[in-house]
């Protein structure tokens, strides 16, 4: 099979199904959550909406999420007068269900009864600036500003706009298998918009080898802007993986070259017998009703 073909096929095995069980229960745990925090903060006026891969279309069945926001007015206070209160405040209420874990803007939801099963999804608690309900700002729990001004949908719009999906997908997979957990996914998106944007017509195949190779080749050069706020600075969190980011796009391009994109990504996962009995009725169905063979297909 060719390089492209193959990797679309990855990408079909990694595309959720709407009806698939692991996006019903992840809707079933954010409508819960969004109930939980409608009630929790009853006297506030809460905006909770999807973000995430979720929101950017760029979910994979290896690693997703179902990340919410949970922002509240620039000039209401019921929620805490800071945004640490408010930070503070949304882990009160979702602890009234369920475990949670700290992170550097956000809140991982997991099961009340087990710690390590893992609901796939963060809340993010934050202000907006102004009346617009634009631009938030975000508490941090780590690093030395207390505070991050972003924009949900700017971000969203972003990676959305770029047409630059399945090669985000394909490499957040590839940064999964490869067990990269220092390079964050919003900045790995932010590395491969960057570094395709001149190649938004090329196969995928060779916007993955691309990437790579600008991985393997050029790590200290990587740079990447925050498209919601410039001023917020994303070099320490890249500087964090540009090495690891670089030994694993070697060993990776190493493999293409000598066994091929399957040695990368694994062999195809083989169609059940009763899918391939669905198709080939189907197909035979559909070539039966043409009455006019010769003319092209309505």
């Amino acid at each position: 099979m060719k390089p492209d073909a193959y990797l679309k096929k990855i990408l079909e095995q990694q595309t959720f199904e709407n009806d698939d069980q692991e996006l019903e229960d992840l809707r079933k745990h954010r409508k819960d959550i969004d109930k939980l925090l409608r009630a929790h903060f009853s006297k506030s006026t809460t905006s909770i909406r999807w973000a995430g891969s979720m929101a950017k279309g760029t979910m994979i069945r290896e690693s997703y999420d179902g990340d919410m926001t949970c922002y509240f007015p620039h000039d209401e206070t019921e929620a805490g007068t800071t945004l640490a209160e408010i930070f503070e405040n949304t882990e009160k209420g979702l602890l009234k269900s369920y475990n949670v874990e700290r992170k550097a803007s956000a809140l991982r939801v997991r099961d009340r009864e087990s710690w390590t099963t893992d609901l796939h999804i963060d809340v993010v608690p934050g202000r907006f600036t102004t009346d617009e309900d634009t631009d938030v700002f975000l508490h941090r729990t780590t690093g030395d500003k207390e505070r991050l001004k972003t924009n949900l949908q700017t971000h969203i719009d972003h990676i959305r706009q770029s047409g630059l999906q399945d090669a985000i997908r394909l490499l957040k997979l590839w940064k999964t298998q490869n067990g990269i957990d220092t390079a964050k996914t919003f900045v790995l998106e932010l590395l491969v918009v960057k570094l395709l944007e001149d190649k938004t017509s090329s196969t995928i195949s060779e916007q993955i080898e691309h990437v790579l190779t600008e991985f393997r080749d050029s790590p200290n050069d990587l740079s990447v802007e925050d498209p919601a706020n410039s001023n917020n600075d994303l070099k320490p969190i890249l500087d964090q993986c540009r090495s690891m980011l670089s030994t694993a796009a070697t060993n990776t391009l190493w493999q293409i070259e000598n066994s091929g994109w399957e040695s990368v990504f694994g062999e195809l996962e083989e169609e059940s017998d009763d899918v391939k009995v669905a198709g080939l009725t189907s197909a035979a169905v559909h070539v039966g009703s043409r009455t006019k063979p010769w003319l092209p297909e309505k």
